[in-house]
């Protein structure tokens, strides 16, 4: 099997819904990447955006630590499953998307207001938002622009009844960024 096909049974797993949300995850990770594309972003951030969660359906105790109010750090369970495949324009992104949470929510007053509830909840779960030390620092990281992007799609890719594309529409997408050194 090609670490696509692997990839894409996984996020085909994801039919159930997404937290509090009306759609399910795979309809999430679709609309989120449908949104970079839309916004014109680069392959790789496109990418990110589709396996930005992929952490929660690879981790079978996920589900069972968010009840117990445990954060399952699913952004870092993600990246560091990708990165096997790809290289850190896709997986920097990911890895940072829940501390672009926290760092948005520190620097725009109104970006906690428009956080899903279920986003909400997970903020604290993740620490809150950031110090103004802590957001400095993270700004000056590598992927931190891209994770910022991708998160403003991530809160956004939640519509329920949305058309989207089949998940294959983002193969070639995929395997233009697979790493060439990685198997």
């Amino acid at each position: 099997m090609t670490p696509i096909d692997t990839i894409f049974d996984a996020l085909r797993a994801g039919q159930k819904h997404y937290g509090e949300s009306a759609v399910t995850q795979l309809e999430h990770a679709i609309q989120c990447a449908v949104l970079a594309e839309r916004e014109g972003a680069s392959s790789a951030l496109v990418a990110a955006s589709l396996l930005h969660d992929l952490g929660h359906l690879i981790n079978p105790a996920d589900r069972a630590q968010t009840a117990r109010g445990e954060d399952c750090e699913h952004e870092v369970l993600a990246a560091d499953y990708l990165a096997r495949w790809f290289g850190d324009a896709v997986t920097l992104p990911i890895r940072h998307h829940v501390a672009a949470k926290r760092y948005l929510t520190a620097t725009e007053p109104d970006y906690a207001a428009r956080l899903s509830a279920g986003s909400a909840l997970s903020l604290e779960l993740q620490g809150g938002p950031f110090s103004a030390e802590e957001a400095r620092s993270f700004a000056d990281q590598p992927g931190a622009a891209e994770a910022i992007r991708l998160r403003r799609w991530d809160e956004r890719a939640k519509e329920h009844g949305l058309a989207i594309p089949p998940l294959d529409h983002f193969r070639s997408c995929l395997e233009e960024n697979l790493a060439t050194n990685k198997s």
